[in-house]
């Protein structure tokens, strides 16, 4: 069964670079090699993603920082250019650690569904909607790194594997968490405290959330594609460094001290929550209504 999810991973993967390809030829974007910010930003948010920290809020504060992607572009971007580092991810942790295989693939199909249905509505939403989505995705993701540092979630049980009510509350949960992925707001920690709380052993939650995000994100990144919400060149940015950042994370460092860096992500994240909503507010209406132009 394992081996089966792995391998289905890798077709998913294949149809994700095979549809961005055929994008790009079809799409008019602004194609060329990634600049050294963008790459930056990929490989230092994809190493600490693979430690567990998540990429979504730190890469979106670093997008709007430095103006590097347009807001109603950035869930699109994200989740494009997230794709191949944690697909890696996922092939590294379903591989190594211990988790009911039924629990790993119901939990994983549910937040795919989640995505496919999220993306299709937020790649079609106005620049306003989103930033007032994104900005409170970014305060709960603040109010999680807080949590997690003053160690107000729970540290889980010992538990492998979910049956009965409980799995039924997890595929609930993760199939609203995979539509939240959409958005902009990072799987990993809200799934790491949701199955904690249903008393699942934390390694075992590793494989469960990278493998969902895994699946999740290429399925998602083709609807933004085929809409042409997303900026490539940093997506590809993303891409590129990311995955031997997951590498080096995975296999030389493995593990880091990491409060320290919470604490100064929870900053950044909760700054740029403030100025996206603040920018949501002060956008004339007649330019916050304006939709993303369709691909032909």
């Amino acid at each position: 069964m394992k081996s089966l999810l792995l391998i289905s991973l890798g077709v998913v993967a294949l149809v994700y670079l095979a549809v961005w390809v055929r994008g790009i030829r079809r799409s008019p974007v602004d194609i060329g090699a990634p600049t050294w910010p963008q790459s930056g930003i990929g490989f230092v948010t994809n190493f600490f993603d693979t430690l567990g920290i998540g990429s979504f809020a730190p890469t979106t504060a670093l997008f709007r920082m430095w103006r590097i992607v347009p807001d109603e572009r950035i869930p699109g971007t994200l989740n494009v250019g997230h794709s191949l580092p944690t697909i890696a991810q996922a092939f590294i942790y379903i591989a190594i650690i211990k988790v009911d295989v039924l629990t790993l693939v119901v939990l994983i199909a549910s937040s795919t569904l989640g995505a496919w249905l999220g993306a299709g509505v937020v790649a079609r939403w106005p620049r306003r909607k989103i930033q007032i989505g994104m900005g409170l995705a970014l305060l709960a993701a603040s109010g999680l790194f807080v949590a997690t540092n003053l160690q107000l979630v729970p540290g889980g049980g010992e538990a492998l594997t979910l049956r009965g009510q409980i799995l039924m509350l997890a595929t609930l949960g993760n199939f609203i968490l995979g539509a939240l992925m959409t958005l902009g707001i990072g799987l990993y920690a809200p799934c790491l405290i949701m199955l904690s709380l249903f008393g699942m052993n934390p390694k075992a939650v590793f494989p469960i959330m990278m493998g969902s995000c895994a699946f999740l994100m290429p399925i998602a990144s083709i609807r933004f594609i085929r809409e042409g919400a997303y900026s490539f060149r940093p997506a590809l940015g993303l891409a590129v460094a990311g995955v031997p950042a997951v590498l080096i994370a995975a296999f030389v460092v493995r593990s880091l001290p990491l409060t320290a860096v919470r604490w100064l992500v929870t900053v950044v994240v909760l700054y740029t929550a403030i100025t996206m909503l603040t920018a949501a507010y002060r956008e004339p209406r007649h330019l916050a209504a304006e939709s993303l132009p369709v691909a032909k």
